[in-house]
C-alpha cells in the first residue's frame, strides 16, 4: 500500500487568500518556560491551506461542514493530470471514467508547494462555470484542486463555486498534489466537525495498492 498526504503543513506559510489574515498560533502555556503542560491557541480563517468548502459558503441554507456525508468524503477516487499549458479547465479538459464520483485534478500548480510560503499566486488554474457544469452533468460530488480555490481569482462573481456547492459537490481546495500520478486511488478527506461553520480545514490521504 502507498500513501499520499496531500495536506498543506499548517504553519507552513502557505499564503492566505488576498484580504484573509493568515492564522496566528500562539501558546497559553509552555513548558519551555516554566508551565506545567503546553497548550496552543488558534485564531484562523476556516478557508486556510488545505480545506473544503461546504455549500453554505455560497449557498443561503445549504449544508454546513458538520453535516457532510462521510461516504462521500470517503472513498474510491480519481486523479485527473492537466496539461502545464491549460490555463482554465472547462468540459472536456480530461477523461472523467465512468461511475467516478470522486475526482482530484492535478495542474501545474503544483509546482507552487515547492516553496510553500510563496506570495499568493493570482494566476492559477481552476475551474470555469462550464467546467463546474459538466462535473455536476458527470455525477462528480467531491472535486479537489492543487490550488486555494476551484474557481479563477479573476471571475467576477463566485459562478463556479455556486453551480458545483448549489449542487451539493464538495469543493476541496489547497492540495498537494505534487509525485501524486494519474490513475485510481482511495481518498480519505476529513475535515473538522465545526457546527455551523462554511469550510474547514482538513487532513486529506490517498491509498494505492502496490
Amino acid at each position: 500500500m502507498r500513501l499520499f498526504d496531500l495536506t498543506l503543513a499548517f504553519g507552513s506559510g502557505v499564503p492566505p487568500w488576498p484580504g484573509e489574515p493568515a492564522p496566528r498560533i500562539t501558546r497559553l502555556s509552555d513548558m519551555d518556560v516554566g508551565d506545567a503542560c503546553t497548550v496552543t491557541r488558534m485564531d484562523f480563517v476556516v478557508h486556510y491551506g488545505t480545506h473544503l468548502d461546504a455549500p453554505v459558503h455560497f449557498i443561503q441554507g445549504g449544508t454546513d461542514v458538520a453535516s457532510l456525508p462521510l461516504d462521500v468524503l470517503m472513498g474510491p477516487c480519481h486523479v485527473a493530470r492537466v496539461a502545464d499549458s491549460v490555463d482554465t479547465i472547462g468540459p472536456d479538459a480530461f477523461e472523467i471514467p465512468a461511475g467516478c464520483t470522486r475526482l482530484l485534478v492535478r495542474t501545474r500548480n503544483s509546482d507552487l508547494w515547492n516553496t510553500p510560503a510563496h506570495p499568493f499566486h493570482r494566476d492559477f488554474v481552476a475551474f470555469t462555470p462550464e467546467g463546474a457544469q459538466w462535473l455536476v452533468e458527470r455525477g462528480i460530488r467531491l472535486v479537489g484542486i492543487d490550488y486555494l480555490s476551484v474557481q479563477g481569482f479573476h471571475d467576477a462573481a463566485p459562478t463556479t463555486h455556486r453551480i458545483l456547492l448549489g449542487a451539493g459537490v464538495i469543493a476541496v481546495e489547497g492540495l498537494d498534489m505534487r509525485g501524486v500520478e494519474a490513475g485510481e486511488y482511495h481518498l480519505t478527506c476529513l475535515p473538522l466537525k465545526i457546527i455551523g461553520a462554511d469550510g474547514a480545514p482538513c487532513r486529506v490521504v490517498l491509498t494505492q495498492e502496490t
